[in-house]
């Protein structure tokens, strides 16, 4: 990956350090894994046309991109082939998707680790790609010249036929890659070269193809990971301790399990890697019998030093850490708040906190394992095959060279599989017992040990002139460092007071592009939520907390202004100094989200109002703008109805419209039901929900009227699976303000809240 990645504009896509082969293929694409289930249904033969390690065209002429990314239902092998297919020339029929293991070779200098999150896969992938694709084209025109007679500047190629109009005479892909004409290869300069599509010659990018996974994943020979069936496998069932981390086990008393039907082993992990403490796994011939197998077991604990943390506990300790003016390390340091403040008319400061948050997708985490002599073979869907695999070589105590990833398609992911606890179970089950192991979670397992996002706490602080202007903010986020916790330097920011490296996916988004001269930003790690409770990314990741309480102070200091909330947020988005650019398409995308919602236009019902947010999510650097008007009713018992979620988003170029569409509409229901109806509670060191009776999602009866505005405008593509996430619990939060009065500062935003502040 990039060095400090969340600082690195996708167009800055270098493709010097890999050379464009584009010859005859010798071997498959993956390993030569021909039979690995869900990977082996199209590897290259040794006639393949294979113009980069990430496209094969067969003497068929289908071409078989390889997706370096995890597909997790948001088809990104599909916009990876339609990338290249658009500059290669391919008919899409024509087109196959498979996915990459972790073979060296696709670990690519351009397209950096292999991980699938920021929705960073379209933009930092779409120009190396359509170079991908635009080279296998040159190279194809040139044998077909070739075996022609005919100059191949004369030559057309579309729908995967390359024909010369003045004679009359076409090959197909087919035809070329038959006749061993295509020879040519690139230099890194002559691929930089390459002079790509503008966005008005596209015939392929911005149609809503048929997505390649469709078919296979309904008619069922999709494979996920926990389809994988091996030659002799047993299975494991883990029995994890009361306390999310930190606890040790004591003793195992395996004597009832022994009656269980095919019980094994019971194995007590020993995890090198940190990533998990106190599991046992129990082994058995079925998975119903392993699950009886560990119900059976009796596991004394020691709870060790998390056993007492609870929810208010972390909260605490992130107030007092945020008190003291010398904690952590700043994010952004412009201009002097403190003295602003001093001069200011006004000064509001107000406090914002968002609960622990469960991934829970719908696929179990589960890992297959087998050892091949001193080969570890892992079957599983993940989300950061590069650090995966690493995990299990450190559980099964070898160098990761000798681990091979097989990348399953994923039931779901929402940043759950960048981590790979779940291979460690399998990898120690299957060394201790000699026979490959599949591990699968229960519900409860996934929930109470999943990696959440974290419990945070946040203190902002604004002042404004005489005039309603906003001359300071300072911002302080106190939060388990997630990114920290993966032990990656390259993943961490330096912090612009020199005071060491911070996590910058704890306080990304709060570097907004409204212009405030005076602009402090401290992100300060909460050393006991980052023990007691190990952070991972879920769906929209710093922003989805920073954006609450950015959009929410900017409402407030609106309304202490006397200023409409949407119309000040127009005036701080001026384009000023570093925000030039970024800003004016932010505003564009508040003015669409306002005309399609008809905000201002029409008067409301009593206990009715419409609130707006506005987002650069994900990074700075890599921000898709994105606006959301909400439309809610407040009951005087507090409760409230999202009556209707308006959302314009600027995404670029727009490869797949309706998919776009549908990324757009899931991420913001998914910000509803984090808004409002998700929350997790640590108590004795152990979450406390269990299932999703306990934990309690979006139903599809509370799910509002959604209105999707998607902004093509030819730039740089921009990723479009978390951006919306983001804005809708500010949009909600000041809306109900609109609607009733109420200022809400909490998440998941409840009736009592709602109420209480109803009445102050």
């Amino acid at each position: 990956m990039n060095k400090h990645v969340n600082n690195v504009a996708p167009e800055a896509t270098d493709l010097s350090r890999r050379s464009f082969l584009v010859g005859t293929a010798a071997a498959g694409l993956v390993l030569g894994y021909a039979g690995v289930p869900g990977i082996g249904e199209a590897l290259a033969a040794p006639s393949n046309f294979e113009p980069s390690v990430w496209y094969a065209i067969a003497p068929d002429g289908l071409v078989t991109v390889t997706c370096g990314k995890a597909d997790m239902g948001q088809h990104i092998a599909s916009t990876m082939a339609q990338i290249v297919a658009e500059e290669l020339g391919a008919k899409w029929s024509d087109m196959r998707v498979q996915l990459a293991s972790n073979d060296p070779k696709f670990n690519d200098p351009v397209l950096g680790a292999q991980i699938t999150g920021g929705s960073w896969s379209t933009m930092m992938n779409f120009e190396a790609m359509s170079r991908a694709g635009a080279a296998g084209r040159m190279a194809l025109t040139e044998g077909a010249a070739a075996a022609m007679g005919v100059p191949a500047s004369e030559l057309v190629v579309r729908d995967s036929m390359i024909s010369h109009p003045k004679s009359k005479k076409a090959m197909s892909f087919a035809d070329v890659v038959k006749s061993g004409k295509a020879t040519k290869t690139f230099t890194p300069d002559e691929l930089k070269a390459i002079k790509l599509k503008t966005p008005d010659q596209y015939t392929m990018i911005g149609v809503s193809v048929p997505q390649l996974d469709i078919p296979s994943k309904t008619n069922g020979t999709a494979k996920y990971g926990i389809n994988v069936m091996l030659l002799g496998m047993a299975y494991g069932a883990v029995v994890t301790p009361p306390v999310r981390f930190g606890a040790t086990v004591k003793s195992v008393d395996d004597s009832a399990a022994k009656k269980v039907p095919g019980f094994i082993k019971a194995v007590t992990l020993d995890d090198k890697t940190g990533t998990t403490s106190g599991w046992v796994v129990a082994v058995a011939g079925t998975y119903d019998n392993a699950k009886k197998a560990a119900q059976a077991l009796k596991i004394a604990y020691d709870g060790g030093p998390n056993a007492k943390v609870s929810s208010q506990s972390l909260l605490d300790e992130a107030m007092r850490l945020q008190k003291q003016e010398d904690s952590g390390q700043f994010f952004v340091k412009d201009g002097d708040p403190a003295a602003a403040f001093g001069t200011a008319a006004k000064v509001l400061e107000a406090e914002y906190t968002t609960s622990i948050n469960i991934h829970a997708p719908m696929e179990p985490m589960n890992a297959t394992a087998e050892f091949k002599g001193e080969i570890l073979h892992i079957y599983s869907g993940n989300q950061f095959a590069t650090r995966s695999g690493a995990i299990a070589a450190g559980a099964a105590g070898i160098d990761p060279k000798f681990v091979v990833m097989h990348q399953m398609w994923l039931g779901g992911g929402f940043g759950r599989r960048l981590d790979a606890d779940m291979m460690i179970p399998a990898v120690q089950a299957a060394k201790a017992i000699g026979k490959p192991v599949k591990v699968i979670y229960t519900r409860e397992n996934d929930m109470t040990m999943d990696f959440s996002r974290p419990l945070t706490y946040q203190k902002v602080k604004a002042g404004v002139d005489g005039d309603g202007k906003l001359i300071a903010l300072s911002h302080d986020v106190v939060s388990a460092w997630p990114t920290q916790r993966w032990g990656i330097p390259d993943f961490l920011t330096p912090s612009v007071d020199k005071k060491g490296p911070l996590d910058s996916f704890t306080v990304n988004g709060a570097d907004f592009f409204y212009t405030v001269p005076n602009h402090h930003v401290r992100a300060i790690k909460n050393e006991m939520a980052h023990n007691a409770t190990p952070s991972g990314q879920l769906r929209s990741v710093a922003p989805g907390w920073t954006f609450w309480a950015v959009e929410s102070m900017i409402d407030e200091i609106a309304a202490a202004a006397g200023k409409d909330p949407a119309q000040f947020r127009i005036s701080l988005l001026d384009g000023a100094g570093k925000n030039d650019g970024g800003a004016q398409r932010l505003r564009n995308t508040l003015l669409a989200a306002m005309g399609l919602a008809g905000y201002g236009t029409r008067k409301l019902p009593k206990g009715e109002g419409m609130g707006v947010a506005c987002v650069s999510s994900q990074e700075r650097a890599t921000a898709s703008w994105t606006a959301c008007v909400a439309h809610v009713a407040v009951a005087p018992s507090g409760e409230v109805t999202v009556k209707k979620l308006t959302v314009a988003t600027d995404v670029g170029t727009q490869v797949h419209p309706d998919n776009i569409r549908a990324q757009v509409e899931g991420a913001a229901l998914w910000g509803l039901s984090l808004a409002m109806y998700e929350k997790a509670t640590l108590k004795d060191g152990g979450i406390e929900q269990t299932n999703f009776d306990s934990y309690t999602p979006l139903r599809m009866s509370q799910v509002p009227e959604v209105a999707i505005a998607v902004i093509a405008n030819g730039e740089k593509a921009t990723g479009v699976g978390e951006p919306a996430v983001t804005v809708i619990a500010p949009a909600i939060g000041n809306a109900i303000f609109n609607a009733s009065g109420a200022r809400v500062r909490a998440l998941p935003i409840t009736a009592e809240a709602v109420k209480g502040a109803m009445k102050a």
